[in-house]
């Protein structure tokens, strides 16, 4: 997508892994009459693509006489980011009661990957016959959901005159939360921490997804025991009470919910007993975390750009042993990389057109040394068409640029942060920036990148370096903080690990795929850490 802000409301918002599941809602339109004397009973058979075979995942129910159906079966597919997830969506009219599919009339399929659904969320296209055209009006519609509740409670409690239990001093009191097991027992699901020598304890507050206290249904019955904390393991019983979310939800922060502790023994043995102190709900919040998957649900766009280096040690571009030699097969390393990460991302952008920078080389037509330039030669409009038009427009600049140096990563960081810092103005979770950059080896402006990407890190950006060829590559990986925090030569430390670095040679015998994987694996974390710390909501998001 080409860059644009796009100002818009905020909310709460938290952090959660990629991997998770998608509910996929399947209807036709004007599907193919296969039936002489009634309409078509159709039925959708989903299929996946596993080491170059479709593979049968799933189908719906049969839609008797209906060329319109609406399928009440749902198909469910683990969603992976970092992969490509290939779909065919087959449509028959069920005409024996047979598995076999040949015993049906076809009427019609769509292929796709599950990234371009999950990005659009819903789509409708043209189903196609087996010789790729259309299959008269037939359309299909796909539409996604994430199937998980992403809602998490924070509760603020605390203690009133609670027993006392020790000898010589007052009680260390903590709370344990239990819930409904399968078994009927329950199920231990939060303890909190022991606040010493009072009977008047303030827990700090807490926050468990709702799914773990509850299993997501707040009038579910809850337990709360209090105990009197002892270093040997036999912790004192004090008094429990049995309550519900929905209930102390009703707790307002003026207005905190007191609930008696009881000690069932004691209630029994004593007419008098009234309690054992009070336990008091402060406040209890209901919020939502979102996941990576809410975000590019609600529309979030991932905006690519790639950088390629240009510098005298790659070689010559025409002699074999150069970095830059485009083989027989039409590759080369640095093509292998801007295939394997372009092809997951180019899903998530709807326009797909892509900036793709050069540095490090000479240019026609004064052969001045430039760090960031067009690599179609159209400075105002350094757009390519998807993955296909950056790896034209690298084939086409490669004769008519003279390979120089130094390896200056600083002005391209700095070029994608300026489009990045213009994206803040959003009030909502709009655009990600994603800059590759492949490189031949060791960085020449290490203080000034340094301090590009601690500024960067405060931006919706991130950075994978790949690099090609078999160069040291010590200072990427002081780039990339999973090992220690990245500081820019001021001392100001980056506020997140922005930076992700591969080095080719670790997947040259590898399959493709795995080079993608690495790459983009700590991606959607980055695009919800993000937004977590700047408390924006996906586009669409609902109350929790």
């Amino acid at each position: 997508m080409a860059y644009t802000v796009t100002p818009s409301p905020v909310g709460p918002v938290g952090s959660q892994y990629c991997v998770c599941k998608v509910e996929l809602s399947i209807c036709g339109q004007n599907l193919l009459d296969r039936d002489v004397t009634s309409k078509s009973d159709p039925f959708c058979v989903l299929f996946m693509e596993v080491n170059g075979k479709w593979v049968e995942l799933d189908r719906t129910e049969t839609a008797v006489n209906n060329l319109n159906p609406a399928f009440a079966k749902k198909f469910i597919i683990d969603y992976h980011f970092e992969e490509v997830q290939k779909l065919k969506f087959a449509l028959f009219d069920q005409d024996k009661s047979s598995m076999q599919l040949y015993e049906h009339d076809f009427l019609g399929e769509f292929s796709c990957t599950l990234g371009m659904i999950v990005s659009s969320k819903k789509i409708t296209r043209t189903l196609l016959l087996g010789n790729g055209k259309p299959a008269g009006k037939g359309m299909i519609t796909i539409a996604a959901q994430e199937l998980s509740d992403n809602r998490v409670i924070t509760l603020s409690m605390a203690g009133r005159k609670l027993d006392k239990k020790d000898l010589f001093g007052k009680s260390d009191p903590f709370l344990e939360f239990y819930k409904p097991g399968d078994d009927g027992k329950w199920m231990l699901v939060h303890r909190t921490e022991v606040i010493k020598y009072t009977l008047d304890p303030v827990w700090k507050p807490f926050t468990v997804p709702l799914v773990s206290l509850c299993d997501g249904d707040v009038e579910k019955q809850i337990k709360v025991v209090c105990y009197d904390y002892d270093s040997d393991g036999g912790h004192d019983f004090i008094g429990e009470f049995q309550t519900s979310v929905a209930r102390m939800c009703e707790a307002q922060d003026a207005l905190p919910l007191e609930l008696e502790c009881i000690n069932p023994k004691k209630q029994k043995k004593k007419k008098n007993y009234k309690n054992s102190g009070i336990i008091i709900v402060k406040s209890c919040k209901i919020t939502r975390d979102f996941s990576f998957l809410d975000y590019i649900l609600g529309g979030c766009q991932l905006m690519f750009t790639v950088g390629i280096d240009f510098t005298a040690s790659n070689g010559n571009p025409r002699d074999p042993s150069s970095l830059h030699y485009i083989n027989p097969m039409g590759t080369n390393e640095y093509l292998s990389a801007i295939w394997a990460v372009g092809q997951i991302i180019q899903d998530y952008d709807t326009d797909k057109m892509f900036p793709a920078l050069g540095f490090g080389a000479q240019l026609p037509p004064d052969w001045k040394v430039s760090h960031e330039f067009a690599i179609n030669f159209n400075p105002t409009n350094p757009f390519c068409s998807g993955v296909e038009g950056i790896v034209q427009a690298y084939s086409a600049c490669l004769p008519h640029i003279r390979f120089y140096g130094p390896t200056n990563f600083s002005p391209i960081i700095n070029h994608v942060a300026r489009f990045a810092a213009q994206a803040t103005q959003q009030q909502a979770a709009t655009q990600y920036f994603i800059l590759l950059i492949i490189t031949d080896g060791v960085i020449s402006d290490m203080d000034e990148t340094r301090h590009a990407v601690v500024q960067a890190s405060k931006l919706p950006m991130s950075i994978i370096i790949v690099g090609v060829g078999n160069a040291d590559f010590a200072a990427m990986e002081f780039l990339d903080g999973d090992s220690r925090v990245l500081r820019s030569y001021t001392g100001e430390e980056a506020v997140r690990d922005i930076v992700q670095f591969v080095p080719f040679r670790d997947f040259r015998n590898a399959p493709k795929e795995t080079l993608a994987k690495a790459v983009l694996a700590e991606l959607p974390q980055q695009v919800v850490q993000y937004f977590k710390q700047q408390n924006l909501p996906p586009i669409n998001s609902e109350p929790a």
